[in-house]
C-alpha cells in the first residue's frame, strides 16, 4: 500500500494504488486473489478460556490451597467430618469464582456481530449485492442514506454526503463528506472528511467509494487490536485480599510450627499433633472470608442491578467504591444525545427556548414588554427548508440537525408535514458541504397574499455573505451593513456557548419561477436574513448535581468527546467541570509526563481519538486513580476496558458492553454516581467484616497458642469441628447485620480511599489484634475458671465454656464492630439484634441437644455457668465501645469533609487554534 495516508492522495491515485477501476471495479478472479492475500472482511476472534481451566486457576488461590491442605491432612488422621465441610467449602468457593468469570470473556467477539451484511459493489463492470465479509481492497462500493459502511474507503464521488460518526469519533452531529483531496497529511480522524469507516451509518447523500481496508485493518479491526492487547487487571479488592492471604498463612503456618515444636518437645504422638495442627489451621485461615466476601459483593450487584446498574464481576462492586476519577464520555452520556435549538436571534431580538430532545413541548419566551414576535418566515424555513421528520412520540427519520429545528418549528405553532404538503417545493438547491447552505423555492402566503419565496439556510458566515439586508424588529429592512457587527457578534455568542448555529434568510422572487426552476443556485444571493438558532446536544437533568456530588466525594471529572474542544468547553462550563480544556492534536503533541502534570489543570478533552481516550486511562493510572471510564460507542471499547471500571451505556455497541465491567441500563451518568455511593458502602462493610473476622481469628490462634504452650488440655482448646461450628453457624449471622446495616449519611463527603493503602495496614491489624486479644484473655479466663477436669477424648465443663463465651463474644462484638468508629449501639440497631437472636438460639442447642453434643463434644450447663458466660461475653461490647468512644473523643467535634476544587465561574473560553487548549 502507498505510505501517503489515502485522504492527502486524490482519488484517482488511491485507485491507481489499488490497481482497481472505478468505472468496472474488480475483476472477479483479482478480488478472490485479494480475498485470500488480505483475508475476509470481518473482525477476528479469540477463543473463550473453558470453564475447566478458569475453574483451575480458582482452585490455585493460596486460599483455597491451604484448604485443601487441611481436609488432605483431616482425612489422614481419620476427621472424616473436618475434611467434608472443608471440602464443601473449597467447592463452594471455586463455583462461585468461575461463574462470575465466566461472564466477563468475549470483547473481540462482539465487533465480529457489527458486521454490515451486504454491500453494492461493481465487480466485471456490474453492480452486484454481496456478503460485505467479501469486501476486498480496490472494491468499488456504492452507498447512500440509511447505509451501514461496510468497509474503511477513500470517497470518488458524492452527491451531499453525511455521515454519522459518533460511533467511531464520539462527534455527535453528521459529518459532511467529500472527495476533495485534504493537503494536510496528520489531522485528525474526525476531520477526514474524504474518508468513510466501518460500521459509521450514512444520514443523507449518495456516494461511490474504494475499498482501502478491510478487517483487522480498518479502524474497527484497529481498535479489537488494542482490545486484544489490553490484559484485564486485578481489581483492587481482590489485589488486597490476595496480601492479606499472605499475611494469613504466614501467621498461620508460624502458629503451627510453634505449636508441633512444643508438642515433639513433650514427646506427643504424630496423631495429637496433626489434629493440633488441624485445629490451628482451621482456626486461623479465614476459611469463610472468601465465600462472605462473595456473599457481600453479590448483595451489592443486587443493589446495583435495581439501581440500574449491572456489573459483570463481583469485585467490580468494590472497585467502584474506590473510584477516584471518572472520564465520561459526552455524547448520550452526559448529554440526552438529542439536538435540541436553545437559544433564537430573530429579526434583531433575542429568544430563549426550553424543552428538551426531540419531545415538542416547550416554551419560547423573550425579554418582558417587547411586542409579540413574528416568526413566519422563520417557521417556513424550519419546515420547508429540511427534510427529517419528527413523530408525536419523538422518533426520528433523517437528520438530527433539522430533526430539532422541525421539533422548534412545533413549539413556535407550525407543523411541519402539514406545511410540506401546504406549501410544495418548486425547486431546491440540496445541502453540499462545499457551500454549506440548502435552498428550496415555495408558493407561500406572506403578509396575506401568495408569494413566490426561497427560503435558505446554511452556516452564518456563509448565509451572510450571501445576505443585502437583514430584518429589524417589525420585519423592517435594513442594509446588511448597519446590522452586520450586530449579527457577527451574536453568531460569535451562541458559538462560544457550545451550540452549532444556523441561520436562515429569504428572498422574493415573484414573477421569476421559470428562471429559479432552471437555475435554482443562481438565486441564493441578494438575500434577506431572518435570524439565527443556536443548537446544542443538551445535558441530562441530573448531569450537573452528579457532577457536584462527585467533587464533594473527592472524584475528579472530566469529559472526553470526539466534539471541537471549543464545543466541549462551554459543555464542560455548564458541567461545573474543573478549568482548562484540550483539543487532540494537542493533547497528542504532549509528552506522557507533560500530560500527568497538566492533569489536575484539564478536565475537558475535544476530538480526541480511540487512542488518545486509552492513553489518558493509563497515565492517570500511572498516577495513582482509580479511573472509571463511561462510553457507549466502539471507540470507547479500548479506553473501557482498561480502566479500572469500564463503564459501558445499555443503548450502546455490543462491543462496548462487552469491554466494559458495568452497564448502565438507563445510560444516565447520575447512576454512576449512585453505584459508586453503593461501591463504598460495600467497600465499607467489607472492610467491617474483616475487622470483625480477623479479631476473632487472632482469638484463636492465640487460645492454641496458649493452650500448647501451657499445656491447656493436651494443648487442645477446642475440636477442629468446635471451630467450623463458629465459622458457619455463628459468625454467619454478625455478619449478615453487617451487610444490612444502612450507609452513614456522610458516605459522599469523604475522599475516596487510597488505593495503595492495603486493608491488612499497620493501625488496623493493631486494630485486629487489640480486639483478638481482648476476646482471647476473656475466652481463655473463662476457661480456666470453669469448674471440671478437661479432656480431648470427652466433654466438660471448661471446654464447653469456652465454646459459649467465644459464640456469644461473637455475637456481641459483630454488634458493636458494625461501625467504627461510631457506636455500634446507636439507632438503627432492634433489626440487627433480631438477627442475632438467631446465632444465640443456635449456640444453647449446639451445648444442649444431644446430637451436637455429640458431634462437637460439648455438654449441659447449668443455669449459673449460663450467666456466668453471658457475664464473661459482655466484657468485649463494654470494651470496644470504650475504645471507640475514646478514639472519638480524640477526632475533631466539627471534621471537615474534603471536597474536590469545583470549577469557578468561567471566564469567556478562549480558543487559540483548533485542536489547542482552551482556558478558562
Amino acid at each position: 500500500m502507498s505510505p501517503t495516508p489515502w485522504h492527502a492522495q486524490s482519488g484517482e491515485s488511491v485507485v491507481s494504488v489499488l490497481q482497481s477501476d472505478q468505472q468496472r471495479g474488480l475483476q472477479s478472479s483479482e478480488a478472490d486473489q485479494r480475498r485470500q492475500r488480505y483475508g475476509s472482511n470481518e473482525i477476528t476472534s479469540t477463543p473463550p478460556p473453558s470453564t475447566w481451566s478458569i475453574a483451575l486457576l480458582q482452585l490455585k488461590d493460596p486460599m483455597n490451597l491451604m484448604l485443601v491442605a487441611v481436609a488432605a491432612v483431616s482425612i489422614a488422621i481419620g476427621e472424616v467430618p473436618t475434611a467434608i465441610v472443608v471440602a464443601v467449602l473449597v467447592v463452594l468457593n471455586i463455583v462461585l469464582g468461575t461463574r462470575q468469570e465466566l461472564k466477563a470473556r468475549a470483547s473481540v467477539d462482539a465487533l465480529a456481530k457489527m458486521q454490515t451484511p451486504q454491500a453494492r459493489v461493481i465487480r466485471d463492470g456490474n453492480l452486484i449485492q454481496l456478503d460485505a465479509t467479501e469486501l476486498v481492497p480496490g472494491d468499488v462500493v456504492q452507498v447512500e442514506a440509511g447505509d451501514i459502511i461496510a468497509a474503511d474507503g477513500r470517497l470518488l464521488a458524492s452527491t451531499t454526503l453525511e455521515t454519522q460518526e459518533a460511533a467511531l469519533t464520539g462527534e455527535s452531529a453528521p459529518i459532511p463528506k467529500d472527495p476533495k483531496t485534504l493537503s494536510n497529511e496528520d489531522i485528525p480522524l474526525g476531520d477526514r472528511s474524504n474518508l468513510v469507516f466501518q460500521n459509521t451509518s450514512v444520514t443523507r447523500g449518495t456516494a461511490t467509494m474504494v475499498v482501502t481496508e478491510t478487517g483487522m485493518q480498518t479502524q474497527i479491526g484497529q481498535i479489537a487490536s488494542m482490545l486484544s492487547a489490553v490484559a484485564p487487571g486485578k481489581s483492587p479488592l481482590q489485589r488486597e485480599l490476595d496480601s492479606l492471604t499472605k499475611l494469613l498463612g504466614i501467621i498461620a503456618w508460624t502458629a503451627v510450627i510453634v505449636i508441633v515444636v512444643i508438642g515433639l518437645i513433650r514427646g506427643q504422638d504424630l496423631t495429637t499433633l496433626l489434629l493440633l495442627g488441624i485445629a490451628m489451621g482451621v482456626s486461623a485461615i479465614p476459611t469463610g472470608l472468601p465465600t462472605f466476601v462473595q456473599a457481600m459483593l453479590a448483595y451489592g450487584a443486587r443493589q446495583l442491578a435495581d439501581a440500574k446498574a449491572v456489573v459483570k464481576n463481583l469485585t467490580d462492586v468494590e472497585t467502584l467504591g474506590a473510584t477516584s476519577a471518572i472520564n465520561s464520555d459526552k455524547t448520550g452520556t452526559l448529554t440526552m444525545n438529542q439536538m435540541t435549538v436553545r437559544s433564537l436571534y430573530v429579526h434583531g431580538r433575542w429568544y430563549t427556548v426550553d424543552g428538551e430532545g426531540y419531545a415538542k413541548a416547550g416554551r419560547i419566551t423573550q425579554v418582558a414588554g417587547e411586542a409579540p414576535p413574528d416568526f413566519t418566515l422563520l417557521a417556513y424555513g424550519l419546515c420547508l427548508d429540511s427534510d427529517a421528520t419528527v413523530s408525536d412520540s419523538g422518533e426520528v427519520v433523517g437528520d438530527p440537525t433539522e430533526a430539532a429545528l422541525v421539533v422548534l418549528a412545533a413549539k413556535i405553532g407550525a407543523d411541519a408535514p402539514l406545511t410540506r404538503r401546504t406549501y410544495p417545493r418548486v425547486a431546491t438547491v440540496p445541502f453540499d458541504s462545499a457551500y454549506k447552505f440548502m435552498a428550496t423555492y415555495h408558493h407561500l402566503e406572506v403578509d396575506g397574499s401568495s408569494q413566490f419565496v426561497g427560503l435558505v439556510k446554511g452556516g452564518p458566515d456563509v448565509v451572510l455573505a450571501r445576505c443585502s439586508s437583514a430584518f429589524l424588529p417589525g420585519r423592517r429592512q435594513v442594509p446588511i451593513e448597519e446590522v452586520r457587527d450586530e449579527l457577527t457578534a451574536a453568531n460569535q455568542s451562541m458559538s462560544e456557548k457550545g451550540l452549532r448555529v444556523l441561520a436562515f434568510a429569504v428572498r422574493r422572487l415573484d414573477g421569476r419561477e421559470d428562471a429559479v426552476v432552471a437555475d435554482p443556485m443562481s438565486f441564493v444571493e441578494d438575500l434577506t436574513f431572518v435570524g439565527m438558532a443556536g443548537i446544542i446536544d443538551p445535558l441530562r437533568p441530573e448531569a450537573v448535581d452528579s457532577v457536584r456530588t462527585a467533587h464533594r466525594a473527592g472524584i475528579e471529572v472530566r469529559m472526553i468527546t470526539g466534539d471541537h474542544a471549543i464545543t466541549a468547553a462551554a459543555i464542560g462550563a455548564e458541567l461545573g467541570l474543573g478549568p482548562g480544556a484540550v483539543g487532540g492534536a494537542a493533547l497528542q503533541a504532549m509528552t506522557d509526563d507533560e500530560l500527568s502534570a497538566a492533569l489536575p489543570n484539564l478536565h475537558v478533552f475535544g476530538r480526541v481519538t480511540p487512542q488518545d481516550k486509552l492513553r489518558l486511562v493509563d497515565v492517570m493510572q500511572s498516577g495513582g486513580a482509580v479511573v472509571a471510564m463511561t462510553g457507549d460507542a466502539v471507540n470507547d471499547a479500548a479506553a473501557l476496558k482498561k480502566a479500572d471500571i469500564g463503564v459501558a451505556m445499555g443503548s450502546g455497541s455490543e462491543v462496548t458492553k462487552q469491554a466494559g465491567k458495568m452497564v448502565l441500563t438507563d445510560d444516565n451518568f447520575g447512576t454512576l454516581i449512585t453505584a459508586i455511593t453503593l461501591g463504598r458502602n460495600i467497600y465499607g462493610k467489607i472492610v467491617s467484616y474483616i475487622r470483625y473476622q480477623m479479631s476473632k481469628l487472632f482469638s484463636l490462634v492465640l487460645l492454641f497458642l496458649a493452650a500448647s504452650i501451657f499445656n491447656i488440655n493436651e494443648g487442645v482448646a477446642l475440636t477442629p469441628l468446635m471451630v467450623l461450628f463458629q465459622h458457619f453457624f455463628i459468625t454467619l449471622f454478625p455478619v449478615a447485620v453487617i451487610m444490612l446495616d444502612p450507609p452513614p449519611p456522610d458516605l459522599m463527603n469523604k475522599p475516596p480511599r487510597d488505593p495503595k493503602m492495603p486493608i491488612a495496614h499497620r493501625s488496623a491489624v493493631a486494630q485486629w489484634l487489640a480486639y483478638g486479644v481482648l476476646q482471647f484473655a476473656v475466652t481463655l479466663a473463662a476457661m480456666l475458671l470453669a469448674p471440671g477436669e478437661m479432656s480431648t477424648t470427652e466433654a466438660n465443663v471448661p471446654m464447653t465454656t469456652a465454646f459459649v463465651v467465644l459464640s456469644l463474644g461473637s455475637i456481641f462484638a459483630g454488634l458493636t464492630m458494625r461501625r467504627d468508629p461510631e457506636s455500634g449501639l446507636v439507632p438503627p440497631v432492634l433489626g440487627a439484634i433480631k438477627i442475632l437472636t438467631i446465632p444465640t438460639v443456635v449456640t444453647v442447642f449446639a451445648v444442649e441437644a444431644g446430637v451436637l453434643q455429640d458431634l462437637l463434644m460439648t455438654t449441659s450447663l447449668t443455669g449459673a455457668q449460663w450467666l456466668l458466660c453471658l457475664g464473661w461475653s459482655l466484657i468485649i461490647p463494654v470494651v470496644v465501645e470504650l475504645e471507640k468512644a475514646i478514639r472519638r473523643r480524640r477526632l475533631s467535634p466539627t471534621p471537615v469533609a474534603i471536597t474536590a476544587t469545583t470549577a469557578v465561574a468561567p471566564e469567556r473560553a478562549r480558543h487559540s487554534a483548533e485542536g489547542g487548549t482552551i482556558t478558562r
